[in-house]
């Protein structure tokens, strides 16, 4: 079920529970018949839509960081600042290839179905091969081999199909076959010893998301990619290929190329093992600066901020690198009726991510691979060649030159089997690749827990001096690797305010902030009726967060009342300050595909959230009527996830509550057994949520370390869809244990447990604002 409609499901059905109080009128609000703004502002003008004009402006300004990154990239690669060891190394990680340890000495298991490999016309023998690649996984394909005795004279290629082909289609077997030209035949029959693998396909599943998508998703979240699978695979065939020639002595050389999505993994493991010593890319090269438009299992993070195609190329070091274009995969997920990916700004029928396969025109490769030729050091072993067809006769003969052998007769037997018997087995195969990936990424699920506490081995809390000083360099790495940082210093505010609505005890206010050039904050304050605003008084203020696809509206009254219950009027009809801003997660694809952009060069939405916060708070600060050291935040849903992430990098924050959000994130964000996705996003239509290796780094009680020792709250309502009852109280006990048990910090972190749905309640969570910033202040 959509984890939307549970919500909605939920909160319809639970009202009741909310209590009398909360469940009572919204607080009447009229237009704030003034023209006079907030003191020491100017008067805000114009009538645009300040909410979506603020998600336009973030979508720009990602577009012009990714330019930005583009060119820093290219200064560094062109000034000689790098060592390939080294950006090899951080490519790698990039993929988190890193993460998983493959079976050494891995060897070929033949096993057959069927009389599939008998062709007496060919002098190449078909079989069908299994390998072993991490625990649990192994790879699968079609071994190829000429039928001559020495094995030395055989070079050894591993061909790599596109996700949409099954091996068989390389061998001449399946409609597409005479399109291909089945060039993994003609190379064995040119005397290579072939090995074809199988990878994971588009296919649409159950879930309205690809089966690829599927697969990526929690990979993302531990750290790896549906990709770091794929090229563990290939590298382990690799290793398999030369493990049944070792005793041989002599080594043959190695190769390896593919078409479309087996291009792109054939440009990565060449990039990696610099054993290849020759690779070939058809379909698949150019420029990478819209990656945030491929398919979800594209999404590397930082990718394009540290590579492109031509530096990957570069880092091959391969005696010969042979590209081809002309002809890309024509796929993709949730395409318009031009082709292009679809972006509507409401929620769209299927739960996958909007992507499409990219095809570049010769141009854009012609640039592209002109910087991989002033990349290298000896130009003419990389060749371009164009083609309207994967992989022509040109292209494989520049491939095969390096390996000693001609390119054998297009017209090679293929005799494939009758009735197409071969595609029972292929799909059966194919089940066991992706269920292995899924099982394998469960582990990891498990494992994460341990890969945390690792990673935070060096944080001390024998006191509360020493946690102080231990804390920070996971903060600064919360900063940098999780939620990322735009070094660019916010500009002057140029705060601009006009009156927007009245009530009998409140009264409130637009507000525009400047924060970067282009990008902007919004939101609506709202203070006590009558305030001195030059008085000496000082006032707390709270911070209050939407949800997802919320607007500041939604806060102060009869607007989504179920949900908010107004708690930005409410807390300041008892005399606090209230400030409900407009952060960016709404109008669906929208800011969803913006994270995609952010991701790209390694930010996510928050890295421009963080900062906007930090204007706010530094605004709100100024405030005559304002005290600078009680301004807290508190958020719902969404809100709830900002609750977790903003006050950890906003000093200013003096609190944080999160409500309808806490709970064990990471297995929420990975699990996919049959119990658990009630409540995961893995099979959700919030494509965008997934954060790269939070599973290694920061769940939430990870996160709740950075408030510490600031004052911390949990609004748990029982019948809240977000997550069960004990995965949030299986987390939030870590956090207690840290506030209480070590640091002793006796009332500084709870958690309340209401029987309600997803919403504001409002009760323990006031009360627990009046006691730290009424009766003394939170620092």
């Amino acid at each position: 079920m959509n984890f939307a409609r549970v919500w909605i499901l939920l909160l319809v059905g639970s009202t009741a529970f909310l209590g009398k109080e909360a469940c009572g009128q919204w607080p009447t609000l009229t237009p704030f018949e003034s023209e006079e703004p907030v003191p020491g502002t100017s008067l805000l003008k114009g009538e645009d839509d300040f909410s979506y004009e603020s998600v336009l402006a973030n979508d720009r300004f990602l577009d012009r960081q990714i330019e930005l990154a583009k060119q820093a990239r290219n200064r560094r690669w062109v000034g000689g600042e790098f060592d390939l060891d080294t950006r090899r190394s951080e490519f790698v990680e990039i993929l988190g290839l890193h993460r998983d340890q493959r079976v050494e000495n891995p060897a070929f298991e033949f096993y057959t179905r069927g009389d599939f490999e008998s062709n007496p016309e060919s002098k190449v023998r078909l079989r069908r091969v299994r390998w072993p690649v991490l625990e649990g996984v192994s790879g699968e394909g079609w071994l190829l081999e000429p039928e001559i005795e020495d094995p030395v004279s055989h070079p050894l290629v591993i061909a790599i199909p596109d996700a949409d082909q099954h091996p068989e289609e390389l061998l001449g077997w399946g409609e597409q076959g005479s399109n291909f030209d089945s060039y993994p035949l003609r190379m064995a029959e040119s005397g290579c010893r072939v090995l074809i693998p199988a990878l994971v396909s588009r296919e649409e599943m159950e879930f309205r998301m690809t089966r690829r998508e599927w697969l990526h998703r929690p990979a993302f979240v531990l750290g790896r990619t549906l990709s770091s699978y794929e090229v563990h695979m290939i590298l382990a065939g690799a290793d398999a290929l030369i493990h049944s020639v070792a005793e041989a002595g002599e080594m043959p050389p190695l190769g390896v190329l593919g078409w479309g999505e087996g291009g792109r993994l054939a440009l990565f493991a060449a990039a990696i093992d610099r054993r290849f010593e020759v690779a070939g890319v058809s379909g698949y090269f150019g420029p990478r600066e819209n990656l945030w438009r491929e398919p979800a299992e594209h999404n590397l993070f930082e990718f394009v901020r540290a590579f492109g195609d031509a530096e990957l190329g570069a880092l091959s070091e391969a005696r010969s690198l042979v590209i081809e274009t002309g002809r890309f995969p024509d796929a993709g997920f949730r395409l318009d009726g031009e082709g292009e990916i679809e972006v509507l700004e409401e929620r769209p029928a299927k739960n996958g991510k909007p992507g499409r396969f990219a095809a570049f025109p010769l141009h854009e490769v012609k640039e592209e691979f002109s910087r991989l030729q002033a990349l290298v050091s000896e130009p003419d072993s990389v060749r371009l060649f164009e083609s309207n067809r994967a992989f022509s006769d040109p292209a494989l003969e520049a491939f095969l030159q390096p390996l000693g052998k001609n390119l054998a007769s297009a017209d090679v037997p293929k005799s494939p089997p009758a009735e197409r018997e071969w595609e029972a087995a292929a799909e059966e195969r194919e089940n066991r690749i992706a269920a292995a990936i899924e099982r394998h990424t469960q582990g990891a699920l498990v494992d994460a827990a341990h890969d945390r506490f690792a990673y935070f081995s060096n944080l001390k809390t024998g006191n509360l001096e020493q946690f102080r000083e231990t804390i920070e360099p996971y903060r600064d790495r919360f900063r940098e690797e999780v939620i990322g940082h735009f070094d660019t210093p916010l500009i002057s505010p140029n705060p601009r305010s006009r009156p927007y609505q009245v009530s009998e005890k409140t009264q409130s206010y637009e507000v525009v902030l400047d924060v970067f050039d282009g990008v902007f904050a919004y939101g609506i304050l709202t203070v006590p009726r009558n305030l001195d605003f030059s008085s000496s008084g000082k006032l707390p203020v709270v911070v209050c967060q939407h949800g997802l696809e919320g607007t500041p509206q939604d806060l102060v009254g009869e607007k989504k009342f179920k949900a908010y219950q107004a708690f930005a009027t409410r807390l300041a009809e008892e005399g606090y300050v209230t400030f409900a801003p407009q952060n960016g997660y709404k109008y669906f694809d929208r800011f969803r595909l913006q994270q995609f952009k952010a991701q790209s060069i390694g930010r996510t939405l928050f890295s421009i959230a963080v900062p906007q916060h930090e204007q706010i708070t530094r605004w709100l600060a100024s405030l005559p009527f304002v005290d600078e050291e009680r301004i807290a935040f508190y958020g719902l849903s969404y809100g709830g996830k900002s609750a977790m992430r903003i006050p950890p990098l906003v000093e200013r924050y003096c609190l944080s509550i999160c409500s309808g959000d806490f709970n064990e994130w990471v297995w929420k964000n990975a699990a996919t057994d049959p119990r658990s996705l009630r409540y995961s996003y893995t099979n959700k239509g919030e494509y965008e949520i997934f954060e790269w290796n939070l599973g290694g780094t920061f769940n939430y009680a990870e996160m709740a370390s950075l408030i510490c020792p600031r004052p911390f709250m949990v609004e748990r309502g029982h019948f809240d869809g977000v997550a069960p009852d004990e995965t949030v109280a299986y987390e939030f006990a870590k956090v207690r244990n840290l506030y209480q048990a070590r640091l002793g910090l006796e009332g500084q972190c709870e958690i309340e447990w209401v029987p309600g749905p997803h919403a504001i309640r409002g009760e323990g969570t006031f009360q627990f604002l009046d006691r730290h910033l009424r009766s003394t202040k939170a620092r």
